[in-house]
């Protein structure tokens, strides 16, 4: 794990726009956590991430992939759809010849910007109200349940203020509040983070969170014009990571 941790630590030191995305569900925030930053309207994010079963729902007791699509299509309005790989042997497909991945569970995510930071007089946060995988088709369309589908529920309303700590740089500070009703996978309660934008590394990106759940620390960088990566390590040492190609359409 000590090698692993030195490697990342190499990697990002030694790359040199930042992304919001999150891990888990594609879509802009911090790690794990939801945070109120936007995109650029008509902005498309491609990716794909390891998922370390430590950060999924107890469903996957193996690590797994997931792959998405995420589409701003207003300044106020973003939309993603999310796919995350099951194994036969999960599914009980072992005995008829099927091995490894060959499932996947998907679902929706939608965040809508109800206030811009600074719209109505100097210190106001940016307001986000969003949902992830809010339906289950095990319900014939309903809200997802405790149990079942719907495996990464969540409704959450999200706050940010950038704050200036020098001339030339800020730090962001994120706080949210999350619910579902799921029994195995609660993230119910409140979830905080901070990052940080370093002035003479502007492509990197610091992150610190505590998801309602665990805490977790994590960063995100622009390897070329187009392409990102992030990492995270969950409850400080559980590694995940994703790359993300996004294009700002005219």
């Amino acid at each position: 794990m000590m090698k692993l941790k030195l490697f990342f630590f190499v990697l990002i030191s030694c790359l040199s726009v930042s992304i919001s995305a999150q891990l888990t569900y594609g879509t802009t925030g911090l790690l794990h956590a939801p945070s109120a930053e936007m995109q650029r309207d008509k902005t498309v994010m491609i990716g794909g991430n390891f998922l370390n079963k430590e950060l999924t729902p107890p469903t996957w007791y193996y690590h797994t992939y997931n792959y998405f699509l995420n589409v701003t299509i207003f300044p106020w309005m973003e939309v993603a759809y999310t796919c995350t790989l099951f194994k036969a042997e999960a599914l009980g497909l072992g005995p008829y010849g099927y091995t490894g991945f060959t499932n996947q569970d998907r679902y929706f995510s939608l965040r809508l910007r109800a206030l811009k930071e600074g719209q109505f007089w100097k210190y106001m946060p940016a307001v986000v109200v969003g949902t992830s995988d809010p339906f289950t088709s095990s319900g014939d369309g309903q809200v997802a349940s405790t149990e079942g589908n719907g495996y990464y529920s969540r409704f959450y309303i999200a706050a940010t203020k950038h704050i200036a700590i020098t001339s030339k740089e800020e730090i962001g500070v994120h706080l949210s509040y999350l619910y579902n009703t799921r029994k195995e996978y609660k993230l119910n309660g409140f979830a905080a983070g901070v990052t940080y934008n370093p002035s003479f590394h502007p492509q990197l990106r610091l992150i610190a969170e505590y998801d309602s759940k665990d805490f977790a620390l994590g960063a995100t960088y622009l390897l070329f014009k187009n392409l990102h990566i992030q990492v995270e390590m969950q409850k400080m040492q559980y590694f995940s990571g994703g790359l993300t190609y996004k294009i700002h359409l005219k």
